[in-house]
């Protein structure tokens, strides 16, 4: 059951569900292409799935962000590569936004399914120069880049003298970057979340965003994209689509499981069902009781966010740390449940082909992003409680 979107937007997440049969048969190709397939992407495209965030200036839907997150949830409990890669590459049109419209029209004004991948992590660095950057560097984990035709790349800002000035994220176009194949790994596999290079290059200033701004929830798009969407915080939108991929896995490690247990005979008990063991029983309440409470508070803390933009109020720091503190908590929740339902399914789970040694794999792999990081984020909760000064820029 869909909650209040709009016909459009209802209509893309129906779209996407017919799909999730689907995902999960290419699951074993995506990780041995070491790629989402082009088919998937070209069906998600389709459905509208990538217009969800965009501006309705360039085509899109503008949709309510829980729509967004609801169906890359969907997406991952098909396929955890298909929905990593889906929510990082779908969340793009959502900052792109944020950006001067002349960079939005030059990503969008001839094509609107134009897609961007991304790296924020400021390895590359940039050299302030007349009406612009000079851009030079190697950045890491782009994933879904195969797929798409621009790039948006975090990176420091040094003056003529050598000193850090600001931290930037720039906008470059496929002509001026390489993608270099290393994706080579356990978990994720079908993300091809490989290398960018770029040669230095010049990057003008209306295809930058600092972050310094964008942390105090303003951007130059805001002046032509004036929907409340485009004024939540950066990093609340953008930690939450890394998290919500991993409580998708978490939910459908839980539906295989539990058709796991209810065909199962456990040969070392005499022949028991397992469906009858009731500490089977317990096992699947606990998981499932995680797997709620993880999407639950990710959701309930969106929803509080909009309700201050909505009222025309800023978004209180100890709310936007909150989003942080339960986003880290619900990708750690998400994660013990699979633990527990991969443990507790028997031998037959680790077999190639079964969803849950895949979301086993995967979850770990997405637990390594720098936004699931969960020390820092729970000490900067626990630390603003204490009265210890947090920089609202970084949250």
């Amino acid at each position: 059951m869909h909650q209040d979107f709009s016909p459009e937007v209802t209509a893309v997440l129906d779209g996407v569900r017919d799909l999730l049969p689907t995902f999960r048969e290419r699951a074993e190709e995506g990780d041995r292409l070491r790629v989402i397939p082009d088919a998937s992407i070209k069906e998600l495209e389709e459905t509208g799935f990538f217009r969800l965030l965009q501006p309705k200036r360039y085509g899109g839907l503008e949709a309510d962000p829980v729509a967004f997150y609801t169906a890359v949830r969907d997406i991952a409990s098909a396929d955890g590569s298909t929905g990593w890669v889906s929510s990082v590459v779908g969340v793009h049109p959502w900052q792109v936004a944020l950006f001067d419209d002349k960079a939005q029209q030059a990503v969008w004004g001839a094509d609107q399914s134009v897609r961007l991948s991304s790296s924020y992590a400021p390895t590359g660095k940039a050299v302030l120069t007349e009406g612009g950057f000079k851009l030079s560097g190697k950045w890491s984990f782009s994933s879904g880049s195969d797929h798409c035709s621009w790039v948006l790349l975090g990176g420091l800002v040094f003056n003529e003298e050598g000193q850090v000035v600001d931290f930037r994220t720039f906008m470059v176009p496929r002509e001026k970057y390489q993608v270099v194949d290393v994706w080579n790994v356990v978990g994720l596999r079908g993300t091809g979340s490989n290398d960018i290079v770029v040669e230095e290059t010049f990057i003008p200033e209306e295809f930058t965003l600092s972050m310094g701004e964008t942390g105090q929830c303003k951007g130059p798009g805001q002046a032509v994209n004036t929907s409340d969407l485009y004024k939540l915080p950066f990093h609340s939108i953008f930690t939450s689509t890394i998290a919500t991929p991993i409580i998708g896995m978490a939910k459908g490690a839980y539906a295989e499981h539990v058709e796991m247990q209810q065909k199962r005979v456990r040969a070392a008990y005499l022949g028991e069902k397992a469906s009858l063991d009731p500490f089977a029983a317990v096992r699947i309440a606990r998981a499932s009781s995680e797997i709620d409470a993880a999407w639950a508070l990710l959701m309930n803390n969106i929803r509080e966010e909009q309700a201050h933009v909505a009222k025309g109020e800023p978004i209180p720091l100890e709310l936007r740390l909150r989003v942080r503190r339960d986003q880290v908590l619900g990708t750690a929740r998400s994660i013990e449940a699979i633990d527990a339902l991969f443990e507790a399914s028997g031998g037959r789970a680790l077999a190639e082909g079964t969803y849950l040694q895949r979301a086993w794999r995967d979850s770990h792999a997405g637990r390594v992003h720098a936004a699931n990081d969960p020390e820092r984020a729970l000490q900067m909760y626990g630390g603003q409680q204490f009265g210890h000064k947090v920089d609202p820029g970084m949250y």
